[in-house]
């Protein structure tokens, strides 16, 4: 209920409407792709090499923002140092995490690999406290990270020994989602005060991370005998939409939103790519899945509370 207004002048306000919907509807998007990226990993490395998923991925990536690049007339970052800067943040957020998703999909589930993903808000409050001086712990972050583990042990079956449960694959995802904290803390201490543009940097970053898997993926794989359609347009779709358009849309989001509510997107992928993968793949759900997921966003989202000031 708002007080009575003159009706003569009333206040423009014809933009806010279309914003509020506008970043939703990103939202929603960024959701849904990240979500979809475990169940696209899962049917691409059925015909292809994880070390091939990978390079597909982040080759398609690379071209969408050479594209936005070139349509915007952005250049790529000037500096040796800059680029030192940008091939070590290009391993930990894209090229090692996108690997080891992969391979770890090779031997679980891909909602398994989802929940896994929802972890990285835990890894980096714990990793932020040792690391950044001015990340100060409160007694709602440890509780919230004490939580969230509580929550992977729980999806993970600890009371029954783990059985059932491929270790390797499960270790390899849990690895992938603390590489991402990893990578943001390095950049946010060597790369902060970079004047290019946040598309430049990410441009290079998707650049860099495609040549080092260039690189790899020979010596690891051999070239397909041939190229089954489904597998390869999910490779093109993980690149295209989860990867170079989906990172278009975060920049964005983060611009009209602020970053704390841009990154709640977090807390809805391992419920989408859950979802996917029972309904789509056909992958096995117990009690203890959806439970512990809940109980790992619950956690995560306690360790992302600042105190009010």
């Amino acid at each position: 209920m708002t007080t009575a207004a003159p009706t003569r002048t009333p206040a423009p306000t014809p933009e806010r409407p279309r914003a509020t919907v506008d970043w939703r509807l990103r939202f929603a998007f960024l959701s849904l792709v990240w979500g979809f990226s475990f169940l696209l990993i899962k049917v691409g490395t059925e015909a292809y090499a994880p070390f091939q998923v990978t390079f597909g991925r982040l080759l398609f990536g690379t071209l969408v923002l050479a594209a936005a690049m070139a349509v915007k007339r952005e250049r790529l970052p000037r500096g040796a140092r800059t680029w030192g800067h940008l091939t070590v943040a290009a391993f930990f957020l894209n090229a090692l995490p996108f690997s080891l998703f992969a391979y770890a999909e090779l031997t679980i589930p891909s909602t398994l690999a989802g929940i896994c993903n929802a972890t990285s808000p835990l890894w980096g409050m714990a990793l932020s406290l040792v690391a950044l001086s001015e990340d100060r712990p409160t007694r709602v972050r440890v509780a919230g990270l004490g939580l969230g583990f509580l929550g992977v042990l729980t999806v993970l079956g600890a009371w029954q020994g783990f059985s059932g449960l491929d270790a390797s694959g499960t270790v390899m995802a849990l690895l992938a989602s603390l590489s991402y904290p990893i990578g943001w803390i390095y950049v946010r201490r060597t790369l902060a005060g970079t004047t290019a543009s946040h598309l430049s940097l990410t441009g290079a970053q998707l650049l860099l991370a495609t040549v080092q898997l260039a690189l790899v993926t020979p010596l690891f794989t051999t070239l397909p005998s041939s190229f089954p359609v489904l597998p390869l347009l999910a490779v093109v779709a993980l690149g295209v939409l989860g990867t170079g358009v989906a990172m278009l849309v975060q920049y964005g989001l983060v611009s009209a939103v602020g970053p704390t509510t841009a990154q709640m997107v977090t807390y809805f992928i391992p419920v989408i790519a859950t979802a996917a993968g029972v309904a789509l793949l056909g992958e096995s759900l117990s009690w203890s899945t959806p439970v512990g997921a809940a109980i790992v966003l619950a956690g995560a989202a306690l360790t992302q509370a600042r105190p009010r000031t």
